[in-house]
């Protein structure tokens, strides 16, 4: 089989197209044949060694997926060759096939495409654990998402509204403005690209504010950090919940003098530890998820697909914060 593989630590450029032998699966394991993978930020960490799962080389970047069922090992129930499935593999979702655990499936709705489906789970399910889990978010609160139009900003948007909350998205540009107020948002802020001097992180925090009104934010959605966090955190409300997802932009520095003096929560969201840790719960988000798709409430947006040997370009696109919603890398098929 063809995969895109990391041979040794280093940027988008450094993948390579190789063959590798096609996997065969093991007791409790199935064989999918991968037709799509959607890129998400932990792809441009892991191919670094920036990522907090180390995978012994050579190795395929990807980590969602959804494909077809292409052969079922011993101890399988439930699952056949020809099954659409989609699935979270950590890594190796940049390949034609991969063997996974049958634990991991989802079945894929009929009508729904494999792009469509490699775009859910992770940014969803990592979004409505933050929301609902961490955030305690409840309807009539108000609601502040940055890079909203990423992904899991995107994701937070339209979960927000389905909770029935106030949803404020902030971007980068007008074009990601506009996409944030197609998906839902009540208001977007378009705020200027970090670093940012002392001035301006006051700016930012009055538009904020602004934007958040009197009483600020019941929750505050944060898949970005570095210079924007701070501003941020300055206009939450009172015994706000300020979720901590990514770091694209940097690991901040908050000053917890803020956090005593709003009476407010800094909570960190690791979905992928609270899905091995509670696969109950986390099946239950995800059968909420399939709930709200089917009824339209959310929809993955995928805004761009790239064919498999250019699946670097895709994950160099990421790293540049330059994507609106869902970046998919097509494979087979």
């Amino acid at each position: 089989m063809k995969a895109l593989l990391s041979r040794a630590p280093g940027g988008p450029e450094t993948l390579e197209l190789a063959d590798m032998a096609d996997p065969v699966a093991g007791s409790g394991e199935v064989v999918v044949a991968i037709r799509a993978c959607s890129v998400n930020y932990p792809d441009v960490l892991i191919i670094e060694d920036r990522y907090q799962f180390k995978p012994p080389r050579p190795f395929a970047p990807g980590s969602e997926i959804a494909g077809v069922i292409e052969s079922v090992g011993p101890d399988v129930t439930g699952w056949a060759p020809g099954d659409r499935v989609l699935a979270t593999t950590g890594h190796g979702g940049m390949s034609e096939k991969v063997s996974i655990p049958a634990a991991r499936l989802f079945r894929l709705p009929e009508g729904r495409s494999f792009e469509e489906g490699s775009a859910l789970l992770l940014t969803y399910a990592t979004t409505i654990h933050a929301l609902l889990d961490r955030g305690r978010l409840a309807a009539g609160e108000t609601l502040l998402v940055l890079g909203a139009a990423g992904g899991v900003g995107l994701a937070a948007v339209e979960l927000g509204k389905a909770l029935g909350a106030r949803v404020v998205g902030a971007v980068s540009s007008e074009e990601k403005a506009a996409a944030v107020r197609e998906a839902g948002a009540d208001e977007a802020i378009v705020y200027g690209r970090a670093p940012f001097d002392k001035d301006q992180s006051k700016a930012l925090a009055q538009a904020f504010k602004a934007a958040g009104g009197a009483d600020g934010y019941d929750v505050i959605y944060d898949p970005v950090g570095g210079d924007y966090a701070e501003p941020a955190l300055r206009s939450i409300g009172w015994e706000g919940r300020y979720l901590v997802v990514g770091f694209p932009a940097g690991i901040p520095r908050l000053p917890l003098n803020l956090t005593l003096l709003k009476s407010c929560d800094v909570c960190g969201v690791f979905w992928g530890a609270f899905a091995a840790r509670d696969p109950k719960a986390n099946a239950a988000h995800v059968e909420r998820l399939f709930a709200l798709w089917a009824d339209g409430s959310i929809a993955p947006r995928v805004t761009e697909t790239f064919p498999l040997e250019q699946g670097g370009a895709a994950i160099a696109k990421m790293a540049a914060r330059g994507a609106i919603g869902k970046l998919v890398v097509r494979i087979g098929g």
